[in-house]
């Protein structure tokens, strides 16, 4: 898993949010938050909900009026070792395109969206 080049993700102002080190993503104190999958460049929580799409600049984004989509079955497992490529500070943002009004970048309004429970997963206890 060293082998693979890190990909940092920022929001539009600039702030670093997280690493893509394919196909898991890490926040920036080195926690596995989510996973990337499929030629689109899907995002999903690593409880499987879909958040949007990584951007070739280093955002997720979506669609504002985006439909939901299904939880994930069988979610990326958290990896067992964490790289030893991951990176302690990211290098300065690319300047980023404005977006227009039907797009939203995810971590701008929704920064704490790798740090909670999907609402949409059943509890263990059912």
């Amino acid at each position: 898993m060293s082998d693979v080049k890190p990909f940092f993700i920022y929001t539009t102002v600039g702030d670093w949010m997280a690493t893509l080190v394919a196909p898991h993503i890490f926040d920036t104190r080195g926690e596995y938050v989510g996973y990337i999958d499929g030629a689109e460049r899907s995002v999903y929580t690593r409880d499987g909900e879909w958040i949007g799409t990584l951007s070739k600049d280093g955002r997720i984004l979506r669609k504002r009026a985006a439909q939901r989509r299904p939880l994930q079955d069988k979610p990326l497992a958290k990896p067992a070792v964490k790289p030893s490529n991951l990176p302690g500070r990211a290098p300065l943002p690319p300047q980023m395109a404005e977006l227009s009004y039907d797009t939203v970048d995810v971590l701008e309004e929704e920064e704490d969206i790798f740090k909670r429970l999907s609402d949409r997963r059943k509890d263990l206890g059912e």
